[in-house]
């Protein structure tokens, strides 16, 4: 594995790290979309639980940890319910499994080549349910795996990031990072970190060609 990428005077890039649902696979927002439609929801109205008292609610405590999948639907209900909704949580958890980026996962596979990679992601267990093997595979892909359900910390948590920067042995100057969330981006950017939001993922991976000085085919394929 190579040291590191140059990219302008004194910049040098030495690690990839990569956010998973919205990244490695497509977003869950259409499937909220779809049952907000189902439920006679207003739009969006799932995403709005979920940023309401972001660093305390329902949501932040499953990915921390801290409430079990029957925890987590009732609170979650109840703070729908206190939005003026009733929604179901366990429902909501069965929306969350997007489809895989077949791309975006050989990028991962050939930056792994020639810089230090990271998955970063805020996870949660549900009951009685092993990770699915495809995960599985692609966590095996990276160097270092941080999930906000075994360290107990989450993104935007600063303390994320820098764990990971300190489990990969970088520093935030020297990572760039990819996340489908802007407000997972802006901490990241704010430590120094180049970030790439990433909305359309063959845009993203020419921005981290760029970056990187790689170059990515269509499969996702890096060279130099």
């Amino acid at each position: 594995m190579e040291a590191g990428v140059g990219v302008g005077v004194g910049f040098v890039i030495r690690s990839v790290m990569f956010d998973f649902g919205g990244v490695i696979t497509s977003s869950p927002f259409e499937a909220f979309a779809t049952y907000e439609k189902e439920a006679g929801l207003p739009e969006g109205f799932i995403r709005l639980v979920n940023s309401t008292d972001p660093d305390t609610n329902a949501w932040s405590q499953l990915e921390r940890g801290a409430l079990d999948m029957e925890g987590f639907a009732a609170a979650f209900e109840s703070e729908a319910l206190r939005l003026g909704h009733r929604v179901d949580g366990r429902r909501v958890l069965g929306l969350l499994g997007g489809e895989i980026r077949p791309a975006m996962v050989e990028a991962v596979r050939r930056c792994t080549v020639h810089l230090q990679t990271a998955c970063v992601t805020n996870n949660f267990t549900l009951e009685d349910e092993a990770m699915p093997p495809e995960v599985l595979a692609i966590f095996g892909l990276f160097d270092v795996v941080v999930e906000s359900r075994v360290v107990g910390i989450r993104k935007p948590e600063p303390r994320f990031y820098q764990l990971a920067c300190e489990m990969v042995g970088v520093t935030p100057d020297e990572v760039v990072y990819l996340d489908d969330l802007g407000i997972n981006l802006k901490p990241a950017r704010q430590m120094g970190m180049t970030t790439i939001k990433v909305t359309d993922p063959d845009v993203a991976l020419a921005e981290l060609a760029a970056v990187t000085g790689l170059t990515f085919g269509d499969d996702g394929t890096a060279r130099r």
